[in-house]
This record gives structure tokens, C-alpha cells and sequence, in this order.
């Protein structure tokens, strides 16, 4: 067998091959209808600084919705305790999420539950809910018929009527709620609470980040922890379950260190000596590993330990690092000390700058005069820490003492949450979890005769879902391979495309540990001068260009692109929007024009889909609108049955263009399957996309004789149009000279394939630019090396299960 033959051979599969796509994908019917329209296109250059102002002015015109929300909760609250006689005696029924619609073995009501009806609510992912009415949750260890819970859900019950009113002002609110200090949850709308499997609910609201934060200000907090010999046993148990409570009271905006001391002091974490770091949760998850590893030995000293902690937060505020506001120190002992009163004289008095807050271990209450007079001679807070369930109750204390300066100020200050997924909240399965963040705000005591003492009452909030604000970021004008990223002032992602929060374990989707500290550089990871942070975190606005590879296809190809950054602040949040424009097709928009009457027309076919996830019109602003989907919300306002809908005029009008121009394509592909002749074994599915989201898809084959019957199908978000990119084929086609096809083999079941001798191949090809943009795409600079063109064109494997040809 010579070179010359298998030339031969290929030469002649390839012109087979081109000649089959051609044919079945109608490519070039497609292209011929785009240049006959060519004359009456106009093409414009988007503004990337002026686009990404746009984004950033409607996210702050929405996020500042939920904080006037928020606000007019804080108020509520604070005139009903205001006007609330607290009563000891006081009897009161309330609705208990955890009791309501039971009945006990006589079928009757179980106190605090009763009747609370329930219905599916679209706009609250499905879930049971009472738009009516809010109800309550208790934490298993807490009461539920404690004098303060029961005053608190009494004073509380005026916060129903502001719910509904901010429900109605904002018809994309999700869930309200008011954690009170006391520890009962109110929750609008009202649900059924579902226990964790052992049948208790260990959710406490106190424990959420978005009440820490709003409860207290920024802190530096050193943790110093007693490991002498008299620690042993259950006391360095219920010592390192405190450290790890206190832990989980910090944030972001915390810093933190932790001292461990007997005989002499030491670091739990060496590389951290005599510094501060951020408490975000790789550094608390590092610590609590630590703490779990320490050991007893040796005689109590706690002098040099104290020592070192004013050192440790004195050269923080002289350097101007850590929080630069509040300071303690955390002191967590069984009590066997002599000799400290000089180390508070030297380093601490008479200011007092530095709260000391102590923890008195074990039953015995010997030596519990020092450890009091320690936290009561440094504006801290003294706890005697029994037993392991006397933890978490004690810690929060801490929490109620930092809190004070704000209440007696009257400091309302809003606070936004990291992203996070509550999957405590309603127990459902992860992949259903959407990413959150919450705008808070703290609810203070405005009674005059107790001022003075400082009284945190609880905080409210609302939580809001990352991807309903993304949706602003239209993607229609970002173009194929451009997207938008939200992140916070500390660098951390709130929203990105390279965010993979979840992994696979077994059948099931679960968050990935600390999946929301992953911090921009670790996605953006070629902006290595931090050209893009740095601003970025600082609440700039700029722009940059960057010479990127973008991996595709999960990870197994690679596109080489010219990205232009735009970034900006949103104002009054901690979140700063930024958005990329990929040089080429990213520059550029073509605007077409149809009469309504002719797209309608042609919007109604059989093949044609336009994108789930993108916003045509808006149908959660009426309830009414809520079961539509895109499709049916744009044929519903286009046709005047919903006049009050409120959609996007210029991604209407694209989408109506797209329609009218790829309409021949179904009559095409209908002729092909009623020809006589009969389609050509292999060929199953040709399909097209547009910038504007619309899908036309024609099946060659029956569902029984399709090898690829999961393509294109929800499950299969990469070759559909979704909120964070274009398709995987429609990327990888945009970056060919128009008139090629782009092919490649399946990965997954590759094995499956060649064992039965067969191919599954789908014509696949964008229509975006055809004849239009595209020549403005030919003038490119092309980064494709000969390594890719022979990968593509050799069909190398790939993960998606089935060969494609793309134009």
C-alpha cells in the first residue's frame, strides 16, 4: 500500500463526506439566504464601556429593590417592639413550620400546627408554600414555648403585612425572614419545615452568615486557647468544640488567629506567627484540622499567651491591617491562672480598645472569679461552658456584646453576603439549588429605658438568587464566546461561567467544599499581574485586553481569544460587574428588520425553540405570567393577548428576523425526509442556532434509531443556549472561515460505537453572521494552530457521545 493510495482514499472521503453535510445540514441554502439580505442588514459596534454601565446601573436599580425591602422590615420590627409590653405570663398560638398540617394519634392538630394551607408556587422553585402568611421555625434545642420566643413571635407578627406589601412592590422577591435574637425564625412565604434524617432541626438562624455580619461589625479576633495538663479529656473536647463555634461566627470581613498555651505558647499554624488572616473558610477549615490535633501537657501559663495576642492585634491597627474595627481576644480556659492583671494594665488600659471575652471549661467553678474578672475589667463578656450542649448558645453571646456600639449608634448598616446554597433551609436535592446571596440588616431595641444596654433584637433579610440578576447581563450583547462575571470586594466569585460549584457523587450533585471562596484569579487565571483584580477589588472602572485559551468542550479542546475586559462597581453593594467582549464576532451586532406579521408566521413552526433561560419577556413580574414559557410569552405579546408583558424590543426584532430568514430551512429539511430516495444511513439530526437564541432542529430519525437521542436536550446544557454561553458547536463553528465544517468523534461512548461499526454524526452549524459578520470574521487574525485544524478534521474523540460536523 504506497502514500499515493491512501491520498486517494482520503481525498475521496473528504469530498464524500463535505458533499453528505452539505446536503443534509442545507448550509448553503442558509448562506444564500443571509448574502440575498445582506443589503438591508446594518451593523453595529457595541460599546463595551457603555454595556457593562448599562448592566451595572440595572443590577443596583434591582439589588437596591431588596434593600428597600429590607429596610422597610427593620422598621416594622423596631416600632412593634417599640409599642410590645414584654409579659411573662403571656400565652400565645402560633404556627410552627415544623408542626403545622400533623395530627397526633388521635387525629388531632398537634399544638402550634393546625391547618396551614400550602400550595406549589412556580416563583418559589415549586415548593409548597402560603403566599398569606409567614410561619415560624425553632431550633430543636430551643424551647418552643420559652417567655422570649413566645413575646418575640407576638411582637413579630406585624412583620406579615409588611411581607405581602414588599411582595407585591417586588414581584421578584423570594423568601423574607426576620431571625430573631432569641432564636425562632420567621419565614415568608410560610413553608413545611423538613427535618433532617434523625427527625431534629439543627438550623439556627443566629449561625448564618447573613446575621453575624449584619449583627456585628468587621472584627480581628484572636482565639487563645489553654492546653495545660488539667485540660485533659472532655474539657479540650468541649474547649475545641468552642474554638470551632467561634469559628464559624467569623467571615470575610474577619480576621483571626489562634494561640494555644501550657508551659510556653505556640501557633496552631506556624506560617500564621504573629499575623493576622482572613477568616474566610479555607483559613477557618485550616484552623479547625489544627485544633482537632491539639494535645494537653504541662502547667498552665497564660501571661506570655495574652502578651503575644495584644502584640498580635497592636501591630495589626499600627500597620493599618486586619478589619480596623473591632478587637478581641477569645480566652478559653478551665480557669488555673495567677498573675495576669499586669499584662491588661500594660497593653489594654485605660482605653479598653481590645473586648476580652472568656470561656470557663468543665463544671468545676474554682478558679471562675479570674476568669470573670478578666472579660468584666475588658468590656467583654464572661461564660461558664459545661458541657458540649452549652456551646453554642454561650458562644453567640459574644455575638450580642460586639453589637452593642451599633445598637446604641444606631448604625443600620446593609450587608451582602457572599454566594452560598442553603441547603439547610428546605432540604432539597443540591441539584435543584440555585446560588444565593443575602442583603441584611440589623433590628435594634428603640425603647428608652433600655437604650443604653445595647439590645440586638434579630436581623432581617432577603435572599437573592445569582442567577435572576445575571439575567441583566443579556447575552444576545455579549456575543458568542463573551459573558459576564459578578465578584465580591474580597475577590471572591459570585457568579462566573468557570464556576463549577458541584461535583457528582454517585446520582448526585453536592456542593464542593469552600466553593463559595474561590477567588477570581483562580478562573481568570492568565490575568497573572492582577490587572484585572486588583481594580476590580478596589470598586474601579476600567478596561484591559488579554490574550486568552479558553477550554471547551470540558476541558478537552482549547480556543485561542482576544478578550476586552469591562468592569465597574455596583454602587451601594460590595459586588463589582465585569463582562468580556471577545475581539471578532464580540465587536460587532447586525440588526435586521421584519414586519411583526411575517415573523409571527414563521415563529410558529414546528422545529423552532428560542432559549429557556434568556429573557425574551418577562414573566415573573405577574403571577399570571409565571406558568408561560419564553416562546409562549413572546407569541402572547406579539399577538397583543398580553399588552402588559414587558419584553426587549431590540432582542424581539432579531429574534423575528432570525425566524423569517432560517424559515426555508424547514421546507428544506421536510423535502429531504418525504424524497424517495431516503436518507443516507447515519444521519439522525441537523439543527441551527442564531445570536438571538433561536434553535430550528429537524429529526432524521425515529427516537428508536437514534444513537444520540440525549443531544439537545435539557440534560445537555453545553449544546443549548443558556445564561452563561452560547452552544459548544455554535462556539466552535464562529471561530472557522464561513463555508467549512468543523467535525469530531464521540468520546463517551466511543467504545459503543466502534463496537457496533457505526458512526453517529449530526450536522450541526451556526447561522449567526452568515454572509454578514462573516466577512468581517474572515479579516480576523485566525489562532488556530495546524495541531487543531488536524484534530477537528480527523475527528478526534470527544465527551459529548456523537460526531458533528460544524459550520
Amino acid at each position: 500500500m504506497c502514500l499515493h493510495s491512501v491520498q486517494k482514499w482520503a481525498v475521496s472521503f473528504g469530498k464524500q463526506l463535505t458533499a453528505l453535510s452539505a446536503r443534509y445540514s442545507g448550509a448553503q441554502l442558509l448562506q444564500k439566504k443571509y448574502k440575498d439580505i445582506e443589503g438591508t442588514v446594518k451593523m453595529e459596534e457595541v460599546d463595551g464601556k457603555e454595556l457593562v454601565q448599562q448592566f451595572a446601573e440595572e443590577m443596583e436599580e434591582m439589588l437596591g429593590r431588596k434593600m428597600k425591602s429590607v429596610k422597610r422590615l427593620a422598621e416594622a420590627a423596631e416600632e412593634a417592639d417599640l409599642y410590645h409590653d414584654y409579659n411573662d405570663t403571656l400565652e400565645f398560638e402560633y404556627y410552627n413550620s415544623m408542626l403545622i398540617n400533623k395530627v397526633d394519634e388521635d387525629g388531632n392538630p398537634l399544638s402550634l400546627g393546625g391547618a396551614f394551607p400550602l400550595e406549589q408556587n412556580e416563583h418559589f422553585n415549586k415548593l409548597p408554600v402560603n403566599v398569606q402568611m409567614s410561619n415560624i421555625q425553632v431550633p430543636t434545642n430551643v424551647y418552643n414555648r420559652d417567655t422570649d420566643i413566645v413575646n418575640g413571635v407576638y411582637m413579630s407578627e406585624v412583620l406579615d403585612d409588611v411581607f405581602i406589601e414588599n411582595f407585591q412592590k417586588d414581584p421578584t422577591l423570594t423568601w423574607q425572614y426576620f431571625g430573631s435574637a432569641a432564636g425562632f425564625f420567621r419565614l415568608y412565604p410560610g413553608i413545611q419545615w423538613i427535618p433532617d434524617d434523625n427527625g431534629v432541626v439543627t438550623f439556627d438562624c443566629r449561625n448564618r452568615n447573613w446575621y453575624i455580619q449584619a449583627a456585628t461589625s468587621p472584627k480581628d479576633v484572636v482565639i487563645v486557647v489553654d492546653v495545660s495538663g488539667s485540660m485533659k479529656g472532655l474539657r479540650l473536647t468541649i474547649a475545641k468544640h468552642t474554638i470551632n463555634t467561634i469559628l464559624d461566627t467569623l467571615g470575610e470581613n474577619d480576621f483571626v488567629n489562634i494561640i494555644a498555651y501550657s508551659d510556653y505558647v505556640r501557633y496552631v499554624e506556624p506560617c500564621f506567627k504573629g499575623t493576622l488572616v482572613q477568616a474566610d473558610l479555607d483559613n477557618r477549615e485550616h484552623f479547625k484540622i489544627l485544633v482537632d490535633e491539639l494535645h494537653v501537657k504541662g502547667e498552665g501559663k497564660v501571661t506570655k499567651a495574652m502578651k503575644e495576642s495584644f502584640k498580635i492585634l497592636n501591630e495589626a491597627t499600627a500597620m493599618g491591617q486586619g478589619s480596623l474595627c473591632n478587637q478581641a481576644i477569645m480566652l478559653i480556659t478551665d480557669g488555673a491562672m495567677e498573675g495576669f492583671e499586669g499584662v491588661f494594665e500594660e497593653f489594654n488600659w485605660p482605653d479598653k480598645r481590645v473586648r476580652v471575652f472568656t470561656y470557663l471549661i468543665g463544671r468545676e467553678m474554682t478558679f471562675a472569679e479570674n476568669v470573670k474578672w478578666i472579660a468584666c475589667n475588658n468590656k467583654g463578656y464572661y461564660t461558664h461552658v459545661s458541657t458540649l450542649a452549652d456551646v453554642q448558645e454561650n458562644v453567640m453571646e459574644y455575638l450580642h456584646v460586639l453589637s452593642r456600639p451599633m445598637v446604641i449608634n444606631h448604625d443600620h448598616d446593609i450587608i451582602w453576603t457572599e454566594a452560598y446554597m442553603d441547603s439547610v433551609l428546605f432540604n432539597t436535592q443540591a441539584q435543584n439549588l440555585l446560588l444565593m446571596t443575602s442583603v441584611a440588616m440589623p433590628v435594634f431595641s428603640k425603647k428608652k429605658e433600655t437604650l443604653s444596654h445595647g439590645i440586638l433584637l434579630g436581623v432581617v433579610g432577603t435572599d437573592v438568587a445569582l442567577k435572576e440578576l445575571m439575567r441583566l447581563a443579556l447575552r444576545y450583547k455579549l456575543g458568542v464566546h463573551g459573558y459576564a462575571f459578578l465578584i465580591t470586594n474580597n475577590g471572591y466569585i459570585l457568579s462566573h461561567p468557570d464556576l463549577r460549584p458541584l461535583y457528582k457523587e454517585g446520582k448526585k450533585l453536592k456542593p464542593k467544599p469552600n466553593y463559595n471562596s474561590v477567588d477570581l484569579s483562580e478562573v481568570e487565571w492568565e490575568d497573572t499581574d492582577a490587572l484585572l483584580r486588583t481594580p476590580m477589588v478596589k470598586g474601579e472602572t476600567g478596561t484591559f485586553t488579554l490574550d486568552i485559551r479558553a477550554s471547551v468542550d470540558k476541558g478537552l479542546r482549547v480556543m485561542f481569544l482576544r478578550n476586552k475586559y469591562f468592569y465597574t462597581v455596583i454602587k451601594e453593594t460590595p459586588f463589582s460587574l465585569g463582562i468580556v467582549l471577545t475581539e471578532g464576532f464580540g465587536n460587532y451586532m447586525f440588526l435586521g428588520n421584519v414586519s411583526i406579521e411575517e415573523g409571527l408566521h414563521d415563529l410558529n413552526g414546528p422545529d423552532l425553540t428560542i432559549s429557556s433561560e434568556w429573557t425574551y419577556c418577562e414573566t415573573d413580574i405577574d403571577p399570571a405570567h409565571r406558568k408561560l414559557n419564553q416562546l409562549e410569552a413572546v407569541l402572547q405579546y406579539l399577538t397583543g393577548k398580553e399588552p402588559d408583558l414587558e419584553c426587549d424590543a431590540l432582542l424581539l426584532s432579531q429574534t423575528l428576523f432570525d425566524a423569517v430568514v432560517t424559515a426555508p430551512m424547514e421546507a428544506y429539511w421536510t423535502a429531504l425526509m418525504l424524497n424517495s430516495s431516503g436518507i443516507d444511513d447515519g444521519v439522525e439530526t441537523a439543527f441551527l442556532g442564531t445570536r438571538s437564541g433561536l434553535m430550528r432542529v429537524q429529526r432524521y430519525a425515529g427516537i428508536e434509531n437514534r444513537l444520540s437521542a440525549s443531544f439537545l436536550t435539557s440534560s445537555d446544557k453545553e449544546n443549548l443556549f443558556t445564561l452563561d454561553q452560547f452552544p459548544l458547536w455554535y462556539r466552535r463553528a464562529a471561530e472557522y472561515p464561513a463555508g467549512q465544517f468543523v467535525y469530531y468523534m464521540p468520546r463517551q461512548d466511543s467504545r459503543d460505537v466502534f463496537r457496533d461499526h457505526e458512526a453517529d454524526y449530526s450536522a450541526t452549524f451556526s447561522s449567526d453572521e452568515v454572509g454578514v459578520e462573516s466577512e468581517e470574521a474572515r479579516g480576523r487574525e485566525r489562532r488556530e494552530t495546524s495541531e487543531q485544524v488536524e484534530e477537528d478534521h480527523n475527528g478526534d474523540d470527544d465527551e459529548d457521545g456523537r460526531g458533528k460536523f460544524n459550520y
